[in-house]
């Protein structure tokens, strides 16, 4: 146990000691102010040189969200189209053909919205030139939408209806923030064993003498912006179980450690651009606090013996089914912890091998989405249940409920609500529809409640934008590509948009003056109303499916 606590500690404590100059870092490249000068003064120059007359304009949280809407349209269509004309396009040296449409539009839509859930093989569909120019382009554009969209809605609760200018933002988020990184992250995986080539698969005669076809290619570059952006898309199938993307455990840090790195950070740069720093680093602490405890459990749960076993020569082992063991046991269910809080997806372990109240874990951290949370949109989310919890604050003391001196009243609230139940809708909606029609039923390869889970996991996926899956499921349909890829899309930008809209109002009003009657959101008691709001609101959403799916499973494993 001291061992399995202090991996945590390692696991968690390096990317919240990066995660503060790191956060300096983002504020510099996002948020520079008016008197830019030195290296930043430079790129903004390069920059306005590319864009020309977008650069500079100012945009209302209105004109913000439609230029962030636009952008990304444009890019799904550009990448459907480069994905539809593979076979016909360079660096294709495996000859990949095209795949088919409603897997064409799933794969377009998941990685423009930053989800990656993925249908395919990496290796067995897709070209070099569709991995390197479609699906990573997209892994470095959508997460810095999400960069660019937490800039727009710290300037806005920082009291300025000039939420910023969305291409200015991208520009800043893709090529200072996220390409940087990218690079030292690639480098160390490189360094660590990743292959980085634009050779073609190799053949080598194993042991017995057969031949074995080794797929290969860019991989340490794809991996780096898939960890960093929160992608979650592997160059491979497997993802980060495959030995080519994550070969040892010094790889299995560097990646593990990247996953959170700049959502963390994301918390620091919304402290300073607000100027808010004790507000944030109360956000910190609460999401650290839910993060450590569900990595603890989910490390709990998978080492404990496995009920399954019972009675069986093995029932005191720990459940190593679908691990890598150059991991161990335990680094999975970490993993799992930390690529389901941040919205990343990636694996590096089987998540439909987990047991029931492990894979609990992983559904519990995409049904909250604020543990930390994707790149930007972590925080984004958070906002929201921010919002409720000094409503529900200010309503029990019987004042008008106040966020960073400006009043929150019916028009943000009913913005907020519609946010916070859109999530839910998708993921019990989608579910519902599925487990009682034959697009889901017929699809699924295990009976009784993990079949169910199965389901639940792949509509929580696609609704948290996370892309990992419970994989005993037949999803590559044409249900399951359109149903999913709609709901991919709907659920990134609505939680979005309403937010820039709540933030565009508050920027509009009067600052309140605090009073000693006002709730500060600084102190240990707002930690406390934001962890109890986000759990207790989460819990009364997705506690029924719980218990008809990871919670039932575990009983009827157990024999209860």
């Amino acid at each position: 146990m001291k061992m399995q606590l202090l991996f945590i500690g390692i696991f968690i404590g390096i990317p919240v000691l990066l995660s503060w100059p790191l956060g300096k870092a983002m504020t510099w490249a996002m948020n520079p102010g008016k008197h830019e000068a030195g290296l930043r003064g430079r790129f903004t120059k390069l920059f306005r040189t590319v864009c020309g007359g977008f650069f500079d304009k100012g945009q209302d949280w209105k004109r913000y969200s439609l230029s962030l809407l636009l952008f990304n349209a444009v890019m799904l269509a550009l990448v459907y189209s480069i994905m539809a004309a593979q076979e016909y396009l360079p660096l294709n040296p495996d000859g990949k053909g095209a795949l088919e449409p409603s897997l064409i539009f799933n794969t377009a839509a998941s990685f423009t919205s930053n989800t990656n859930l993925q249908h395919y093989s990496g290796e067995v569909s897709m070209s070099y030139f569709t991995q390197l120019f479609a699906l990573m382009w997209l892994q470095f554009v959508s997460a810095a939408t999400g960069i660019a969209a937490l800039t727009a809605l710290s300037r806005g609760l920082s009291g300025k209806p000039d939420l910023g200018n969305f291409y200015r933002d991208l520009l800043n988020a893709t090529f200072l923030v996220l390409l940087p990184v990218a690079i030292i992250v690639a480098v160390m995986l490189t360094l660590g064993g990743v292959p980085m080539t634009l050779g073609g698969s190799v053949t080598a005669e194993t042991l017995e003498g057969a031949a074995q076809t080794i797929a290969r290619g860019p991989v340490a570059a794809f991996v780096a912006i898939k960890q960093i952006g929160t992608n979650g898309g592997g160059f491979f199938g497997p993802n980060s179980t495959h030995p080519l993307e994550n070969p040892t455990f010094f790889t299995n840090i560097v990646e593990c450690v990247s996953i959170l790195l700049i959502p963390m950070a994301c918390v620091w740069m919304f402290g300073r651009i607000t100027n808010r720093m004790r507000h944030a680093g109360v956000i910190f602490v609460v999401m650290t606090a839910v993060l450590v405890s569900t990595a603890g459990l989910a490390v709990y749960f998978e080492t404990s013996p496995t009920a399954a076993f019972s009675g069986l020569p093995v029932e005191s082992s720990n459940n190593l089914e679908g691990k890598e063991l150059r991991f161990g046991s335990a680094a999975g269910p970490l993993w799992a912890t930390f690529t389901t809080a941040t919205s990343n997806g990636s694996v590096n372990s089987m998540h439909d091998s987990l047991n029931p109240l492990t894979g609990l874990i992983p559904l519990t951290g995409m049904w909250l989405n604020v543990t930390f949370g994707g790149v930007g949109v972590g925080l984004i989310n958070m906002f929201i249940y921010i919002i409720i919890g000094v409503f529900i604050s200010g309503m029990m003391v019987g004042r008008t409920p106040e966020y960073l001196m400006k009043k929150v009243e019916t028009g943000e609230m009913k913005l907020a609500l519609l946010a916070l139940l859109i999530h839910p809708l998708f993921i019990l909606g989608g579910t519902a529809l599925f487990a009682m029609t034959s697009w889901g039923a017929s699809t699924v390869l295990n009976p009784g409640a993990h079949g169910f889970s199965e389901i639940l996991y792949e509509f929580s996926s696609a609704a948290a934008n996370n892309g990992s899956g419970f994989e005993g499921l037949g999803d590559n349909t044409a249900p399951w590509n359109l149903v999913t890829g709609v709901f991919m899309l709907l659920a990134r930008y609505i939680p979005i948009i309403l937010p820039l809209a709540i933030a565009g109002s508050l920027a509009a009003k009067k600052a309140a003056p605090e009073t000693s009657g006002t709730l500060r959101t600084d102190t240990p008691i707002f930690g406390i109303v934001l962890l109890g709001t986000v759990i207790l609101v989460g819990a009364l959403l997705f506690l029924p499916v719980a218990v008809l799916g990871p919670i039932a499973e575990h009983l009827t494993t157990a024999g209860m």
